[in-house]
């Protein structure tokens, strides 16, 4: 690939590179798709001279307990007289799946194609009018992220021509399963811990540049980024009391329950943190099922309710409480309202009282898991046990699951809604004011884009979270012990059906800095980079960051 480069600008290598990666499906979880696109980096790096020369200094890393086999791949480049400073650029080299390209499916990695196609797509005026253009690539992965790693390709290749500009090193990372459970970069961080005590490296900042987008119509300010935001996903084991259809009014419905529950939290925008001049997302609901699969006339005993819930400054235990509340509150109107149904029922229709109750019990799964160990049931074993026999479903089933049979272990049978947190949780971080190197580096950041901004003619703004999930959330974790403890006492069989570094991230506690490639329709089927900033502009960008982040910014106090 380097002679295919080594004539190139940087801009037109970056174009290079992206179509590349764009033309090989490296979908998230697919079979060997996303080891595909790590072996061709692989073999784009062991091309470039420097690493011909070194060899050592590229190297994979097979992400731990995965069923695919998927991998880390790392770059390391030496650099000057600050010997053990070093920059970390990171990537995410999958992508979502393709089904929503219909039947352009077999197009979906071709960007010739689209552009061709969406020249003459008057369904959408604006993705017509950038396909005529010829400034944007269409394709999956083009901005989500796959020009992003083309863009640290292009400049890992520059800095190790031009190694008298680095005065410290850089190490590059592309990581799988972005998209999903973020295993390769859950992977890296005991990589990067290695690197830290064997090579001696102090890690100044991580720069990602997943993709940045407009946030109106009409918008082309650029957003830096300086932290992540994190997310948890807050789960409701809703447990009903059957009943048959011509019986209902003496059952507890739990898909009612769960339809007030959604209809309470779903993009509730009083559950957004109140952050000024930041991009807070409320919480949605990514899953509501109940558990019948075949059609019979009895109601549902049990359903299953999930959330996406950002975090930016609080903590689980925050988002427990204010959920708890709202469940509560949710499950009392609903006892009333069953309650004064009933009544209406008997007054029509004359028949006698039965003595029924519609009380509905709220419990977080730590308590519950007190409760039930407290007459005698042995949780841990439960949730081993479970874990095992289910081993083969998706790792949020399988929470749902444990607490499924906790609740039919439990004798006193009631209406219930059992709080718990499923995988995955997303650390947030953001450079804290209290932190003198932290302030360094938003210090020389904001000079940078000063001088960019008066070079290109671009306009950038700071903001403090990444309002999308990225691996960037994986790399420095704020939360105390104590305040994670919510978070680790709700979440089922926490360390078997989940790990989660904490201590190696803490020891780390890298900066997290996004500053990413411009583009449109992220995980849509016109999904498009904007050529011209994200080819042109951003890598010099980042380089020159990158010296400057080298050169002014102090040994970090954690």
């Amino acid at each position: 690939m380097y002679d295919e480069l080594k004539h190139l600008s940087v801009q037109e290598q970056v174009e290079k590179l992206t179509r590349t990666l764009v033309g090989i499906p490296s979908i998230n979880a697919s079979e060997g798709g996303e080891v595909a696109v790590a072996d061709a980096i692989l073999d784009i790096l062991r091309s470039y001279p420097y690493f011909q020369e070194n060899p050592a200094l590229v190297w994979e890393q097979t992400a731990i307990n995965d069923a695919l086999n998927r991998k880390n791949v790392f770059a390391f480049v030496k650099g000057g007289i600050n010997a053990k400073q070093t920059i970390v650029y990171h990537a995410h080299i999958d992508t979502v799946g393709i089904e929503d390209f219909g039947a352009l499916r077999p197009h979906a990695f071709d960007p010739d194609y689209l552009q061709s196609f969406f020249k003459g797509f008057e369904q959408d005026a604006d993705v017509q009018a950038d396909a005529q253009s010829g400034d944007w690539m269409f394709g999956r992965g083009s901005v989500d992220m796959q020009s992003g790693a083309a863009v640290h390709l292009a400049n890992l290749l520059y800095f190790t021509e031009h190694r008298d500009e680095l005065p410290g090193n850089l190490l590059v990372m592309f990581n799988p399963d972005e998209e999903s459970q973020h295993a390769g970069v859950k992977s890296a961080v005991f990589e990067l811990e290695r690197l830290k005590n064997e090579w001696g490296l102090e890690y100044v900042a991580a720069i990602n540049n997943d993709f940045i987008t407009p946030q109106y119509d009409g918008d082309t300010t650029r957003y830096i980024y300086t932290g992540a935001a994190g997310k948890i996903l807050p789960s409701f084991y809703i447990y009903g009391r059957e009943a048959h259809v011509g019986d209902t009014l003496q059952g507890v419905d739990p898909n009612f329950i769960a339809a007030e529950l959604t209809r309470r939290i779903h993009n509730n925008v009083e559950l957004c943190e109140n952050i000024p001049d930041e991009m807070v997302l409320p919480p949605t609901c990514l899953f509501q099922r109940d558990n019948k699969f075949t059609y019979n006339v009895q109601t549902a005993t049990s359903s299953y309710l999930y959330f996406n819930y950002f975090l930016y400054r609080d903590s689980a235990a925050d988002v427990m409480q204010k959920l708890r509340q709202i469940t509560a509150e949710a499950c009392q109107e609903i006892t009333q309202y069953l309650s004064s149904q009933y009544e209406q029922y008997l007054h029509r229709s004359g028949l006698p009282r039965k003595h029924l109750t519609w009380d509905i019990e709220v419990v977080s799964l730590e308590e519950y898991s007190r409760d039930l160990k407290n007459r005698g049931i042995d949780v841990e074993a439960v949730c081993a046990k479970v874990t095992e026999e289910h081993k083969m479903l998706d790792v949020r089933m399988i929470a749902f699951k444990i607490v499924e049979v906790l609740n039919e272990m439990d004798p006193i049978k009631k209406p219930r809604v059992v709080l718990f947190f499923a995988p995955p949780y997303l650390p947030h971080n953001f450079l804290r004011e209290d932190n003198l190197a932290e302030q360094a580096i938003l210090t020389t950041m904001k000079q940078v884009l000063e001088k960019a901004q008066q070079e290109s003619g671009e306009t950038f703004e700071v903001k403090k979270f990444f309002p999308y999930l990225a691996d960037g959330s994986y790399l420095s974790i704020h939360e105390t012990n104590e305040e994670l403890q919510s978070l680790l006492n709700n979440l089922p069989n926490v360390g078997n059906l989940y790990t989660l570094p904490v201590e190696e991230i803490r020891r780390l506690n890298i900066p997290s800095i996004n500053m990413g490639v411009y583009g449109k329709d992220g995980h849509k089927w016109t999904e498009r980079v904007y050529k011209p900033y994200s080819f042109g502009v951003l890598p010099g960008l980042i380089r020159e960051t990158t010296i400057s982040l080298l050169n002014n910014v102090p040994v970090k106090v954690n």
